[in-house]
């Protein structure tokens, strides 16, 4: 098998409608025989994600994640002051009825849980780390919106498309002359951690962690510097 570190803004598996957009499988089967995908991630999600090398394999890791035996944690950014500190969200989740790609929390969708505890508090913001019991469709996403707390930047169920340093620095920023402000953050504040699996052939567990890419790295060390 294959476990990697997938870039942000990056798929995982090629696009329905364009196979042309660049994918992690695409990719990756460039340089390896055969590469079969397990389970997916977000375009704008990063972090760690396996994919099998023969048929073996993937039989056995489809079935891990079928019979939901997988632990995979989130490091998940989110607005507002998260409480209690840790807690269980238990809301079935639905395709919205009018807005295509979108999901919505519905009593007529699947069962989905979602584990937290928090990490770190900062003034306008929370740390925290996520594990799903289910896999649905933007699940942490909705989830999170439904109690209170959509993600930092979340194009489709939070409040800002781009995160800046001047919403957390204010009066203590300046631009210079001419210069124009860039975004720290512009897309999703989800990051997959790390994935706990059984390895197909040996059955032993195994974790695997996946280092914070520079964008998510970088919104922390602004946070943690002016709005503790």
């Amino acid at each position: 098998m294959l476990v990697i570190n997938k870039p942000p803004n990056f798929l995982s598996i090629p696009d329905r409608f364009d196979a042309t957009k660049p994918n992690l499988l695409s990719y990756l089967r460039t340089t390896f025989e055969q590469v079969l995908p397990v389970h997916r991630l977000d375009k704008e999600t990063s972090g760690v994600i396996c994919f099998a090398r023969n048929e073996q394999a993937h039989k056995n890791l489809n079935k891990q994640f079928q019979d939901r035996v997988v632990d995979k944690l989130y490091w998940v950014l989110v607005d507002g002051i998260v409480q209690p500190e840790q807690g269980l969200i238990e809301k079935s989740i639905a395709p919205h009825p009018a807005i295509a790609g979108k999901m919505m929390v519905s009593n007529k969708g699947k069962v989905s849980i979602t584990s937290y505890r928090v990490l770190e508090y900062f003034k306008q913001f929370s740390l925290v780390e996520v594990a799903i019991k289910t896999g649905r469709t933007h699940q942490i996403r909705v989830h999170f919106e439904s109690i209170g707390f959509p993600l930092m930047v979340d194009k489709l169920y939070g409040v800002r498309k781009e995160f800046f340093v001047s919403q957390i620095k204010s009066k203590k920023y300046r631009l210079g002359k001419d210069q124009i402000e860039r975004p720290l953050l512009s897309r999703s504040s989800l990051h997959a951690h790390h994935l706990t699996i059984t390895h197909p052939t040996s059955d032993e567990a195994l974790t695997v962690k996946a280092a914070l890419p520079k964008d998510f790295q970088a919104v922390l060390k602004q946070l943690q510097k002016w709005n503790k």
